[in-house]
C-alpha cells in the first residue's frame, strides 16, 4: 500500500501538473485564425478561430487601405442652388406692404409703429387682407409673385399702383441645431440662403465634447453624414449643404469614440479619439508605450470588430459588408491587425494606420515573462515538495 509520503508526493507532483497546464495572464495567437496576408482565404463555416482575420501591417498593406484624407473641393451643386434659391413664403409669416403715394393704405394703423407690428401677417390658411382687394393667397409665393399679383388686382382701384412687397418677420420657416453646439436650437429660414456651415457658427461653434466627423442632417426622415473634420479642417466644400426648412443638424458627443488599449503598456486605459484623429503610434503613446520589461514587441494587435456584420445579423440580413475599407469574408466577426515594432523604426507604419471607434490594441506579454509566471505559481508547490522530502529524510535517519 501507498505509505503516506507517498501519498503527499502524489498530491504535490498532481498539483505541479494542474498549475503547469495554465498559463496565467492573456495571450493573443494567430495560430488557428484565417491568416490573410495578400487576398482573403476562401470562407469556410467552423468555429472561432476561423471567423476571425488577421492582416499583418506592412507598408504597402496600410498603404492600400488607408482611409485616403479630405481634400478641399469647391461645391459646384450648392453654388447653383444658392444662385437660384428664393424664398417662399409661409403661413405666420409677416409681410410689409407698400403702395407708393398711398400712405392709407402703406401704414392704416399710424407711423410709428414697426414693420412687424403694422405688418400683414399671414394666416394659417396661406392668405392675408388687404383693403380693396380683400383676400390674397400668399403661402408658397415669392415676394416678387405676391407684388405681381397684388399690383394687378389693386389696378382696379388705383391708377398705376406701385406696389413694394418684403417678409418683415421670418416666422414660418425653422432649421434645428442640436448636440454638442454652444446655442443648440432653432434657426430661421429667410431670404438669405442658410448653409450648414452657416448654421453651425450662428449655434455657436462646436463645444469641446462634439464628434465633428460623426455629424448627421435629417432631411424627411433620412439621415445624411457630414464631416465637419473635412468641411472645416480640410477645406472640403462638398460637405456643406443649403439648409430646408425641417432639416435637423446634430453634432454628437464624443463618447462613441472610444479605443481600449490594453496589455503590457505602461497605462492600460480607456482613451477618445481627438477631433483630428488617432494613429496606432499616437495611442500607444497616449498610455506611455510599451512595457518593455515584460512586452512582446512583434505581438502589437489592433482587434477590430465587425460592426457592419453584426448591425445585418441584428437586421436578419446577410449582405457582403467590408470592414476598415478591406474585403473580409460575410461569415467574419473581427479583423485583427498585427505590428512588429521589435525594430522601433517600424513605429513609422503604426502613425499610418488609423484607429477607429471601438478599436482593442492589445499589446501581448513576453513568452519570458509568461513562463515567469508560471514558475512564480509553481514555486510554492516545489518548496512544499521540497519541504516534506527534507522531513521524510530526517525522519528515516532517526
Amino acid at each position: 500500500m501507498m505509505n503516506s509520503f507517498s501519498k503527499l508526493i502524489l498530491v504535490g507532483l498532481m498539483s505541479t501538473f494542474i498549475v503547469a497546464c495554465v498559463t496565467p495572464g492573456q495571450h493573443l495567437s494567430t495560430s488557428g485564425k484565417n491568416a490573410i496576408k495578400d487576398k482573403s482565404s476562401s470562407n469556410k463555416e467552423a468555429d472561432f478561430d476561423s471567423l476571425v482575420n488577421v492582416y499583418q501591417l506592412t507598408p504597402r498593406f496600410v498603404n492600400q487601405y488607408r482611409t485616403p484624407e479630405p481634400i478641399a473641393a469647391v461645391n459646384l451643386a450648392m453654388d447653383e442652388e444658392i444662385a437660384n434659391y428664393q424664398y417662399r413664403v409661409g403661413p405666420a409669416d409677416i409681410l410689409n406692404v407698400t403702395v407708393w403715394d398711398h400712405p392709407e393704405l402703406t401704414i392704416p394703423a399710424g407711423s410709428y409703429r414697426s414693420a412687424t407690428e403694422s405688418g400683414n401677417w399671414v394666416h394659417t390658411d396661406g392668405r392675408i387682407y388687404y383693403p380693396y382687394i380683400g383676400f390674397v393667397t400668399v403661402a408658397g409665393k415669392t415676394v416678387v409673385e405676391i407684388r405681381d399679383e397684388m399690383s394687378t388686382r389693386l389696378a382696379e382701384y388705383i391708377e398705376s399702383p406701385q406696389v413694394d412687397v418684403n417678409v418683415a418677420n421670418f416666422r414660418s420657416q425653422k432649421t434645428y441645431v442640436t448636440g454638442e453646439v454652444d446655442k443648440p436650437g432653432k434657426q430661421a429660414i429667410t431670404n438669405v440662403p442658410l448653409t450648414l456651415l452657416d448654421a453651425i457658427n450662428q449655434a455657436g461653434g462646436l463645444a469641446e465634447d462634439a464628434d465633428w466627423r460623426n455629424v448627421t442632417l435629417t432631411r424627411d426622415g433620412e439621415e445624411t453624414k457630414v464631416s465637419l473634420y473635412a468641411l472645416m479642417q480640410k477645406g472640403d466644400l462638398t460637405q456643406n449643404r443649403l439648409l430646408q426648412a425641417g432639416d435637423i443638424i446634430h453634432v454628437p458627443r464624443n463618447d462613441g469614440q472610444k479605443v481600449f488599449v490594453m496589455g503590457e503598456v505602461k497605462t492600460p486605459k480607456t482613451i477618445i479619439i481627438d477631433r483630428a484623429g488617432m494613429s496606432l503610434t499616437e495611442a500607444l503613446s497616449t498610455v506611455g508605450g510599451l512595457n518593455q520589461e515584460k512586452s512582446d514587441a512583434t505581438g502589437v494587435f489592433v482587434i477590430r470588430a465587425n460592426k457592419s456584420l453584426m448591425a445585418s445579423v441584428s437586421n436578419g440580413t446577410s449582405e457582403k459588408v467590408g470592414l476598415g475599407g478591406n474585403n473580409i469574408s460575410d461569415k467574419s466577426i473581427a479583423s485583427i491587425y498585427q505590428l512588429d515594432i521589435s525594430d522601433a523604426t517600424a513605429m513609422v507604419i503604426g502613425t499610418a494606420f488609423e484607429i477607429q471607434p471601438y478599436d482593442i490594441v492589445y499589446v501581448t506579454t513576453e513568452p519570458i515573462s509568461r513562463w515567469n509566471r508560471v514558475m512564480n505559481n509553481l514555486l510554492p508547490t516545489i518548496v512544499g515538495i521540497n519541504y516534506l522530502t527534507q522531513s521524510y529524510n530526517r525522519t528515516l535517519s532517526w
